[in-house]
Protein backbone atom coordinates (compact mmCIF):
# COMPACT_ATOMS: atom_id res chain seq x y z
CA UNK A 1 0.00 0.00 0.00
CA UNK A 2 2.73 2.68 0.99
CA UNK A 3 5.84 1.96 -1.06
CA UNK A 4 8.68 4.40 -0.65
CA UNK A 5 12.04 4.66 -3.66
CA UNK A 6 15.28 6.36 -2.43
CA UNK A 7 13.66 8.83 -1.01
CA UNK A 8 15.86 11.80 -0.02
CA UNK A 9 15.63 14.92 1.83
CA UNK A 10 18.05 17.68 2.37
CA UNK A 11 17.91 20.68 4.45
CA UNK A 12 20.02 23.38 3.79
CA UNK A 13 21.47 25.14 6.94
CA UNK A 14 23.61 27.73 7.64
CA UNK A 15 26.55 25.45 8.56
CA UNK A 16 25.38 23.67 4.83
CA UNK A 17 23.68 20.84 3.75
CA UNK A 18 22.22 18.40 6.28
CA UNK A 19 20.76 14.66 5.27
CA UNK A 20 18.01 14.08 6.89
CA UNK A 21 16.78 11.25 4.90
CA UNK A 22 19.20 9.18 3.25
CA UNK A 23 18.08 7.17 0.12
CA UNK A 24 14.82 5.58 2.13
CA UNK A 25 13.54 2.27 0.81
CA UNK A 26 11.00 0.31 2.12
CA UNK A 27 7.53 -0.96 1.23
CA UNK A 28 4.20 -1.40 3.81
CA UNK A 29 1.66 -3.90 2.81
CA UNK A 30 -1.78 -3.28 2.72
CA UNK A 31 -3.35 -3.86 6.51
CA UNK A 32 -0.20 -3.20 8.17
CA UNK A 33 0.87 -0.83 10.56
CA UNK A 34 4.90 -0.33 10.60
CA UNK A 35 6.27 1.76 13.01
CA UNK A 36 9.44 3.78 12.64
CA UNK A 37 11.54 3.64 15.08
CA UNK A 38 14.77 5.08 16.52
CA UNK A 39 16.66 8.13 18.29
CA UNK A 40 15.89 11.70 17.78
CA UNK A 41 17.04 13.46 14.94
CA UNK A 42 17.61 9.82 13.28
CA UNK A 43 14.96 11.09 10.33
CA UNK A 44 11.86 8.92 11.24
CA UNK A 45 9.70 11.96 11.08
CA UNK A 46 10.85 13.52 8.42
CA UNK A 47 10.15 10.43 6.38
CA UNK A 48 6.60 10.13 7.74
CA UNK A 49 6.19 14.01 6.62
CA UNK A 50 7.66 13.04 3.24
CA UNK A 51 4.80 10.76 2.50
CA UNK A 52 1.71 13.58 3.10
CA UNK A 53 3.99 16.08 1.74
CA UNK A 54 4.49 18.23 4.79
CA UNK A 55 7.91 17.80 3.84
CA UNK A 56 8.86 18.15 0.24
CA UNK A 57 11.27 15.37 -0.66
CA UNK A 58 14.50 16.69 -2.28
CA UNK A 59 14.67 13.44 -4.74
CA UNK A 60 12.94 10.08 -4.79
CA UNK A 61 8.94 8.88 -5.17
CA UNK A 62 6.36 8.07 -2.88
CA UNK A 63 3.75 5.59 -3.62
CA UNK A 64 0.30 4.83 -2.54
CA UNK A 65 -1.46 1.58 -3.75
CA UNK A 66 0.86 1.59 -6.69
CA UNK A 67 0.47 5.05 -7.55
CA UNK A 68 3.45 7.78 -8.12
CA UNK A 69 2.06 10.75 -5.70
CA UNK A 70 4.49 13.02 -7.20
CA UNK A 71 1.67 14.42 -9.60
CA UNK A 72 -0.72 14.45 -7.35
CA UNK A 73 -2.67 17.67 -5.97
CA UNK A 74 -1.20 18.14 -2.41
CA UNK A 75 -4.61 18.64 -1.25
CA UNK A 76 -6.26 15.78 -2.82
CA UNK A 77 -3.31 13.71 -1.28
CA UNK A 78 -4.10 15.05 2.39
CA UNK A 79 -7.49 13.99 2.04
CA UNK A 80 -7.07 10.56 1.62
CA UNK A 81 -4.52 10.07 4.35
CA UNK A 82 -5.18 10.03 8.00
CA UNK A 83 -2.50 11.68 10.18
CA UNK A 84 -2.81 12.25 13.57
CA UNK A 85 0.07 14.16 15.79
CA UNK A 86 1.27 13.92 19.44
CA UNK A 87 -0.23 17.77 19.88
CA UNK A 88 -3.54 16.50 18.99
CA UNK A 89 -3.74 19.46 16.63
CA UNK A 90 -8.20 20.12 17.21
CA UNK A 91 -9.40 23.37 16.61
CA UNK A 92 -10.58 24.85 19.85
CA UNK A 93 -13.36 27.08 18.46
CA UNK A 94 -15.26 23.96 17.23
CA UNK A 95 -17.19 20.97 19.04
CA UNK A 96 -15.73 17.38 18.90
CA UNK A 97 -18.36 16.46 16.44
CA UNK A 98 -16.86 19.69 13.92
CA UNK A 99 -13.63 18.57 14.60
CA UNK A 100 -14.29 14.70 13.47
CA UNK A 101 -16.38 16.18 10.70
CA UNK A 102 -13.83 18.41 9.12
CA UNK A 103 -12.63 16.32 6.76
CA UNK A 104 -16.13 15.11 5.04
CA UNK A 105 -17.11 18.64 5.23
CA UNK A 106 -14.26 19.01 3.07
CA UNK A 107 -14.98 16.42 0.44
CA UNK A 108 -18.62 17.05 0.62
CA UNK A 109 -20.43 14.52 2.51
CA UNK A 110 -24.03 15.47 3.66
CA UNK A 111 -25.02 16.73 7.00
CA UNK A 112 -27.01 13.28 7.88
CA UNK A 113 -23.78 11.42 6.70
CA UNK A 114 -21.22 12.78 8.93
CA UNK A 115 -22.83 13.08 11.87
CA UNK A 116 -23.89 9.56 11.75
CA UNK A 117 -19.85 8.41 10.85
CA UNK A 118 -19.12 10.94 14.30
CA UNK A 119 -21.54 9.07 16.08
CA UNK A 120 -19.96 5.54 15.23
CA UNK A 121 -16.39 6.80 15.57
CA UNK A 122 -17.25 7.90 18.88
CA UNK A 123 -18.53 4.53 19.88
CA UNK A 124 -14.96 2.98 17.97
CA UNK A 125 -12.95 4.83 20.85
CA UNK A 126 -15.01 3.64 23.22
CA UNK A 127 -16.14 7.32 23.97
CA UNK A 128 -20.44 8.01 24.84
CA UNK A 129 -21.43 9.84 21.35
CA UNK A 130 -24.33 11.81 23.42
CA UNK A 131 -21.67 12.97 25.75
CA UNK A 132 -19.34 14.08 24.14
CA UNK A 133 -19.89 15.56 20.71
CA UNK A 134 -21.54 19.06 21.35
CA UNK A 135 -18.68 19.55 23.97
CA UNK A 136 -15.30 21.34 23.12
CA UNK A 137 -11.68 20.36 23.31
CA UNK A 138 -11.06 22.21 26.20
CA UNK A 139 -13.33 20.23 28.25
CA UNK A 140 -11.93 16.84 27.49
CA UNK A 141 -8.81 15.42 29.42
CA UNK A 142 -5.62 15.17 27.21
CA UNK A 143 -6.56 11.21 26.68
CA UNK A 144 -9.76 12.00 25.17
CA UNK A 145 -8.55 14.13 23.21
CA UNK A 146 -5.85 12.30 21.55
CA UNK A 147 -8.54 9.93 21.21
CA UNK A 148 -11.39 12.65 19.24
CA UNK A 149 -7.55 13.21 17.28
CA UNK A 150 -7.54 9.42 16.16
CA UNK A 151 -11.13 9.79 15.50
CA UNK A 152 -11.29 12.72 13.64
CA UNK A 153 -7.90 10.94 11.28
CA UNK A 154 -10.44 7.76 10.62
CA UNK A 155 -13.70 9.61 10.05
CA UNK A 156 -13.44 9.87 5.61
CA UNK A 157 -12.22 6.17 5.93
CA UNK A 158 -8.33 7.06 4.70
CA UNK A 159 -6.81 3.80 3.38
CA UNK A 160 -3.34 5.05 5.05
CA UNK A 161 -2.77 6.70 8.37
CA UNK A 162 0.44 8.51 9.39
CA UNK A 163 0.90 8.96 13.34
CA UNK A 164 3.64 10.89 14.72
CA UNK A 165 4.04 9.63 18.39
CA UNK A 166 0.54 9.96 18.78
CA UNK A 167 0.29 8.68 22.06
CA UNK A 168 3.90 10.17 23.55
CA UNK A 169 2.21 12.93 25.82
CA UNK A 170 -0.45 10.42 27.35
CA UNK A 171 0.09 8.90 31.10
CA UNK A 172 1.77 5.62 31.01
CA UNK A 173 -1.71 4.27 32.17
CA UNK A 174 -4.31 5.76 29.99
CA UNK A 175 -1.38 5.11 26.80
CA UNK A 176 -1.72 1.64 27.05
CA UNK A 177 -5.51 1.57 26.98
CA UNK A 178 -5.89 4.12 24.07
CA UNK A 179 -2.46 1.46 22.44
CA UNK A 180 -5.46 -1.77 23.43
CA UNK A 181 -8.27 0.12 22.16
CA UNK A 182 -6.51 1.17 18.56
CA UNK A 183 -5.30 -2.52 17.87
CA UNK A 184 -8.58 -3.67 18.12
CA UNK A 185 -9.84 -0.95 16.12
CA UNK A 186 -7.04 -2.27 13.70
CA UNK A 187 -8.58 -5.78 13.96
CA UNK A 188 -11.64 -4.71 12.01
CA UNK A 189 -10.39 -1.61 9.91
CA UNK A 190 -7.32 -2.98 8.72
CA UNK A 191 -5.68 0.14 7.73
CA UNK A 192 -2.11 1.11 6.56
CA UNK A 193 -0.51 2.60 9.38
CA UNK A 194 3.05 3.97 9.31
CA UNK A 195 3.34 5.37 12.86
CA UNK A 196 6.77 6.93 14.43
CA UNK A 197 7.52 6.13 17.66
CA UNK A 198 10.97 6.65 20.05
CA UNK A 199 9.30 3.59 22.87
CA UNK A 200 11.07 0.88 21.87
CA UNK A 201 8.20 -0.97 24.22
CA UNK A 202 5.54 0.68 22.14
CA UNK A 203 7.19 -0.34 18.68
CA UNK A 204 7.22 -4.52 19.15
CA UNK A 205 3.42 -4.14 20.72
CA UNK A 206 1.62 -2.30 17.79
CA UNK A 207 4.28 -3.28 14.80
CA UNK A 208 4.05 -5.49 12.59
CA UNK A 209 6.71 -4.67 10.84
CA UNK A 210 9.88 -1.95 12.34
CA UNK A 211 11.81 0.48 10.87
CA UNK A 212 15.41 1.42 12.94
CA UNK A 213 16.92 4.63 11.84
CA UNK A 214 19.94 6.28 12.57
CA UNK A 215 21.10 9.24 11.22
CA UNK A 216 18.98 9.41 8.38
CA UNK A 217 19.44 5.94 7.05
CA UNK A 218 17.44 2.88 7.49
CA UNK A 219 19.18 0.25 9.47
CA UNK A 220 16.90 -2.70 9.68
CA UNK A 221 13.42 -3.25 8.83
CA UNK A 222 11.70 -6.74 9.80
CA UNK A 223 8.99 -7.72 12.44
CA UNK A 224 9.32 -7.69 16.00
CA UNK A 225 10.31 -10.94 16.73
CA UNK A 226 13.05 -10.58 14.23
CA UNK A 227 14.41 -7.43 15.25
CA UNK A 228 14.95 -8.70 18.55
CA UNK A 229 16.14 -11.90 17.86
CA UNK A 230 18.50 -10.85 14.78
CA UNK A 231 19.59 -7.38 15.93
CA UNK A 232 21.51 -6.13 12.48
CA UNK A 233 24.48 -4.91 14.11
CA UNK A 234 25.67 -3.31 17.43
CA UNK A 235 23.45 -0.01 17.28
CA UNK A 236 20.55 -1.84 16.83
CA UNK A 237 21.48 -4.23 19.61
CA UNK A 238 22.47 -1.69 22.11
CA UNK A 239 18.99 0.48 20.70
CA UNK A 240 17.21 -2.53 21.86
CA UNK A 241 18.57 -2.40 25.28
CA UNK A 242 20.09 -5.53 27.09
CA UNK A 243 16.43 -6.79 28.12
CA UNK A 244 15.51 -7.78 24.78
CA UNK A 245 15.02 -11.28 25.05
CA UNK A 246 12.39 -10.49 27.60
CA UNK A 247 10.71 -7.83 25.46
CA UNK A 248 10.31 -11.01 23.60
CA UNK A 249 7.85 -12.41 25.74
CA UNK A 250 4.96 -9.54 24.35
CA UNK A 251 5.07 -10.90 21.09
CA UNK A 252 4.56 -14.82 22.04
CA UNK A 253 1.08 -16.21 22.93
CA UNK A 254 0.31 -19.15 25.36
CA UNK A 255 -0.65 -21.07 22.52
CA UNK A 256 2.57 -21.42 21.21
CA UNK A 257 4.12 -22.96 24.27
CA UNK A 258 1.59 -25.00 25.91
CA UNK A 259 1.38 -28.77 26.51
CA UNK A 260 -1.59 -30.25 26.74
CA UNK A 261 -0.09 -32.96 28.78
CA UNK A 262 -1.09 -32.53 32.68
CA UNK A 263 -1.64 -34.15 35.44
CA UNK A 264 -5.15 -34.05 37.49
CA UNK A 265 -7.08 -35.39 39.85
CA UNK A 266 -10.66 -35.21 40.74
CA UNK A 267 -11.87 -34.48 44.10
CA UNK A 268 -13.20 -38.06 44.96
CA UNK A 269 -9.32 -39.01 44.26
CA UNK A 270 -7.37 -39.84 47.49
CA UNK A 271 -4.00 -37.60 48.33
CA UNK A 272 -2.18 -40.98 47.43
CA UNK A 273 -3.05 -41.20 43.91
CA UNK A 274 -2.45 -37.51 43.89
CA UNK A 275 1.09 -38.24 45.19
CA UNK A 276 1.49 -41.03 42.35
CA UNK A 277 0.00 -38.46 39.91
CA UNK A 278 2.89 -35.99 40.89
CA UNK A 279 5.53 -38.08 40.78
CA UNK A 280 4.51 -39.34 37.35
CA UNK A 281 5.00 -35.44 36.23
CA UNK A 282 8.17 -34.97 38.50
CA UNK A 283 8.90 -31.70 37.37
CA UNK A 284 5.76 -30.27 39.60
CA UNK A 285 5.76 -30.17 42.68
CA UNK A 286 1.75 -30.15 43.19
CA UNK A 287 -1.04 -31.48 40.68
CA UNK A 288 -3.98 -29.58 39.60
CA UNK A 289 -7.94 -30.67 41.29
CA UNK A 290 -10.43 -30.41 38.42
CA UNK A 291 -14.24 -30.73 38.47
CA UNK A 292 -16.41 -32.70 36.46
CA UNK A 293 -16.28 -29.82 33.60
CA UNK A 294 -12.64 -29.80 33.75
CA UNK A 295 -12.41 -26.62 35.13
CA UNK A 296 -9.74 -26.01 37.85
CA UNK A 297 -11.13 -25.91 41.46
CA UNK A 298 -7.69 -26.62 43.84
CA UNK A 299 -4.26 -27.46 43.73
CA UNK A 300 -2.92 -30.41 45.65
CA UNK A 301 0.93 -30.19 46.96
CA UNK A 302 3.31 -33.14 47.17
CA UNK A 303 4.17 -32.38 50.31
CA UNK A 304 0.72 -32.14 51.91
CA UNK A 305 0.20 -35.50 49.80
CA UNK A 306 2.86 -37.10 51.60
CA UNK A 307 1.64 -36.36 55.32
CA UNK A 308 -1.65 -36.29 54.89
CA UNK A 309 -4.09 -39.07 54.79
CA UNK A 310 -8.03 -38.58 52.95
CA UNK A 311 -9.14 -37.25 49.86
CA UNK A 312 -8.63 -34.32 47.67
CA UNK A 313 -11.41 -32.54 48.46
CA UNK A 314 -10.93 -31.96 51.91
CA UNK A 315 -6.59 -31.17 51.36
CA UNK A 316 -6.60 -29.00 49.12
CA UNK A 317 -5.09 -24.99 48.01
CA UNK A 318 -7.04 -22.51 45.78
CA UNK A 319 -5.36 -22.23 42.40
CA UNK A 320 -3.25 -19.33 42.26
CA UNK A 321 -4.08 -18.10 38.58
CA UNK A 322 -4.63 -19.53 35.09
CA UNK A 323 -3.79 -18.28 31.81
CA UNK A 324 -5.93 -18.27 28.49
CA UNK A 325 -4.51 -19.38 25.22
CA UNK A 326 -4.67 -16.10 23.79
CA UNK A 327 -2.47 -14.60 26.43
CA UNK A 328 1.61 -13.09 26.02
CA UNK A 329 4.19 -14.99 27.59
CA UNK A 330 4.86 -11.67 29.99
CA UNK A 331 1.44 -11.65 31.73
CA UNK A 332 2.15 -15.59 32.15
CA UNK A 333 5.92 -15.12 34.10
CA UNK A 334 4.43 -11.74 36.14
CA UNK A 335 2.41 -14.22 37.29
CA UNK A 336 4.70 -16.75 38.08
CA UNK A 337 6.83 -14.71 39.70
CA UNK A 338 4.15 -13.29 41.49
CA UNK A 339 3.17 -16.15 42.97
CA UNK A 340 6.45 -18.27 43.49
CA UNK A 341 5.32 -20.98 41.00
CA UNK A 342 7.01 -22.67 37.85
CA UNK A 343 3.72 -23.88 35.63
CA UNK A 344 0.26 -22.65 35.07
CA UNK A 345 -2.78 -24.29 34.10
CA UNK A 346 -4.38 -23.18 30.75
CA UNK A 347 -8.22 -22.67 30.33
CA UNK A 348 -9.75 -22.68 27.39
CA UNK A 349 -12.99 -19.77 26.54
CA UNK A 350 -15.45 -22.23 28.92
CA UNK A 351 -12.43 -21.96 31.95
CA UNK A 352 -11.88 -25.55 31.05
CA UNK A 353 -8.32 -27.01 31.27
CA UNK A 354 -6.58 -27.70 28.05
CA UNK A 355 -2.93 -27.98 28.91
CA UNK A 356 -0.33 -26.47 30.79
CA UNK A 357 2.68 -23.57 30.25
CA UNK A 358 5.67 -24.14 32.34
CA UNK A 359 8.66 -21.63 33.05
CA UNK A 360 11.71 -24.34 30.99
CA UNK A 361 8.77 -24.53 27.86
CA UNK A 362 8.74 -20.90 28.27
CA UNK A 363 13.01 -20.69 28.81
CA UNK A 364 13.16 -23.30 25.61
CA UNK A 365 10.87 -21.46 23.04
CA UNK A 366 12.96 -18.27 23.56
CA UNK A 367 15.96 -19.51 23.52
CA UNK A 368 15.64 -21.60 20.81
CA UNK A 369 14.82 -18.48 18.19
CA UNK A 370 18.32 -16.65 19.28
CA UNK A 371 19.42 -19.92 18.51
CA UNK A 372 18.32 -20.28 15.08
CA UNK A 373 19.18 -16.88 14.45
CA UNK A 374 22.63 -17.34 15.58
CA UNK A 375 23.35 -20.68 13.31
CA UNK A 376 21.87 -18.25 10.46
CA UNK A 377 24.08 -15.63 10.80
CA UNK A 378 27.18 -17.71 11.32
CA UNK A 379 26.24 -19.86 8.31
CA UNK A 380 25.94 -16.66 6.02
CA UNK A 381 29.32 -15.70 7.55
CA UNK A 382 31.02 -18.24 6.88
CA UNK A 383 29.70 -18.77 3.00
CA UNK A 384 33.02 -17.89 0.50
CA UNK A 385 32.91 -15.03 -0.37
CA UNK A 386 33.63 -14.53 -4.71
Amino acid sequence: MIRLENLTKVFDTPKGAVVAADHINMEVPSGEICILLGPSGCGKTTTLKMINRIVKPSSGKVFINGDDTTGMDTQDLRRNIGYVIQQIGLFPNMTIEENIAVVPKLLGWDKARYKERARELMHMIALEPDAFLKRYPSELSGGQQQRIGVARALAADPPVMLMDEPFGAIDPINRAVIQDEFLKMQQDLKKTIMFVSHDIDEAIKMGDRVAVFREGKLVQYSSPDDLLAAPKNAFVESFLGEDRALKRLNLVKVAEVVSDEIGTVKPEDTLTTALARIDDFGYQNSILMINDKRQPVGLISRSLARTTKGYCRDHFQNVPATVSLDDDLRKVASLMFAQDITWLPCVDEEGRVCGQITQRAMTHHLGARFRTKQRETSAVAAEPKE
